[in-house]
């Protein structure tokens, strides 16, 4: 049985189906906002190319038209990844479309795109991680509850391997130190529960005892306005609200800016950083699916490579015949 969105979708206009399906994903998938994003701003870019045409239903999709959508994004210059993303997005769409029955057959199963240019995480060496935690731990020794917190978010993204949005979204009661463990909310509003070690359990308790009550607002903020109040939020901002994916992403960039190698510098990086090195370690490649929280084992095997591409480098520099 349909519901209200796929009854309003059916035999109605590509904006009115497209609208439905977002709303699907949002409340019934329960996708991040980021996702949905994205889905959107891909599906209303076809929406405008189908007006164009002055193919304006939901019935309109075909698969000639989406193949001539992709083929003019590539005409237009788009990177190779960005069509790809768009034939993704455009596929869940139909998809979704064919399943609900606001369309009658699926366009989208037949339709490929190139894959996007295959490159390979950013991962610190384990030297350089140790190097970098004994600089934080240097910084944190003042007392600087700033430097307490950028420590303790280090030591937790690089010791969970977990998402910045999983991270900024933690509250104190997430915390179980005597387990070293902490409850995360994943993508999908998927929880599970992720290990962490005693450097990071460490860092996470000088933050809560001697940083994180030094930034709880108190009185009035700039201007006499009274920060947002922080709630329970495990980590806070400098004017003492929920620490923020910008400010997480300006904390990991702040220490990473000084380490060698290229490739981004962002949160992510500690995440294929903990994947990579749980694999050369020996990690059996489904714990460490189970611990990212992915829901593929495919998305996983990408840290995979990473090794192996380490391993080839070593060989090539180290073995006198290589």
């Amino acid at each position: 049985m349909r519901d209200d969105g796929e009854q309003a979708a059916a035999g109605r206009g590509l904006g009115v189906a497209v609208t439905a399906f977002l709303d699907h994903g949002r409340h019934a998938r329960g996708l991040s906002e980021q996702t949905v994003r994205a889905y959107r701003a891909d599906l209303e870019d076809l929406v405008e190319f189908a007006a164009r045409r002055r193919l304006l239903a939901v019935e309109d999709v075909t698969l000639d038209l989406l193949r001539d959508w992709l083929w003019t994004a590539n005409q237009r210059g788009l990177a190779r990844s960005t069509i790809a993303r768009r034939s993704a997005s455009v596929r869940a769409f139909t998809r979704w479309a064919s399943e609900s029955g606001v369309l009658a057959v699926d366009p989208g199963v037949r339709l490929r795109a190139p894959k996007g240019a295959a490159h390979l995480p950013r991962v610190v060496a384990q030297d350089q991680v140790r190097a970098m935690l004994d600089g934080l731990d240097v910084r944190a020794a003042g007392d600087d509850p700033g430097a307490l917190r950028d420590r303790a978010v280090v030591e937790l993204l690089y010791a969970a391997g977990i998402r910045v949005s999983e991270l900024v979204g933690l509250d104190v009661a997430d915390l179980d130190r005597e387990r070293l463990t902490v409850r995360v909310l994943g993508k999908g509003g998927k929880e599970r529960v992720v290990p962490f070690g005693t450097p990071a359990r460490d860092a996470l308790e000088a933050w809560l005892e001697r940083g994180r009550p030094a930034l709880v607002p108190t009185g009035p903020g700039r201007d006499g306005v009274r920060p947002v109040a922080a709630g329970d939020a495990l980590f806070l901002g400098d004017r003492g609200a929920r620490l923020g994916t910008r400010g997480a992403y300006r904390i990991v960039a702040r220490v990473l800016e000084a380490l060698p190698g290229a490739g981004p510098s962002g949160p992510h990086t500690f995440r294929h950083t903990a994947a990579t090195h749980l694999l050369d370690g020996g990690a059996d490649l489904r714990a460490v699916q189970e611990l990212l929280g992915h829901a593929s084992l495919g998305t996983t095997q990408i840290y995979t490579h990473v090794s192996s591409a380490r391993l080839r480098e070593v060989y090539r520099t180290a073995h006198p015949r290589a």
